[in-house]
């Protein structure tokens, strides 16, 4: 079956760096976008940083310049690396897999992983 899993979450201090990666089992990798969200307490799971088949990478404003996600088709494993970290990047944080439209069985949802930032 299809499985996301998400690890390197942890406690870090303000100004440090996780790298977070999302191994994909079940699915052909190279027809997936992957896209890493995550959601603090009380809030809406948002999205944070998305990267194409090809490796085009997009990012939400609050991250720029200090998260990098990438991908190796040949681990099926995508990667969030996350610098300069703050307190506000606190969250729960999900890898999706997004599917090319032609491709059957639709989008897929990691576990999460929590990331704990302390000021």
């Amino acid at each position: 079956q299809v499985q996301l899993v998400e690890s390197g979450g942890g406690l870090v201090q303000a100004g440090g760096s996780l790298r977070l990666s999302c191994v994909a089992s079940g699915i052909t990798f190279n027809l997936y976008a992957i896209d890493w969200y995550r959601q603090a307490p009380g809030k809406q799971r948002e999205l944070v940083a998305s990267i194409s088949r090809v490796g085009s990478a997009n990012y939400e404003d609050s991250v720029k310049g200090r998260f990098t996600i990438s991908r190796d088709s040949a681990k099926k494993t995508a990667y969030l690396q996350m610098n300069s970290l703050k307190p506000e990047d606190t969250a729960v944080y999900y890898c999706k897999a997004e599917p090319l439209p032609w491709v059957p069985g639709g989008r897929y949802w990691g576990q999460g992983t929590q990331v704990t930032v302390s000021s």
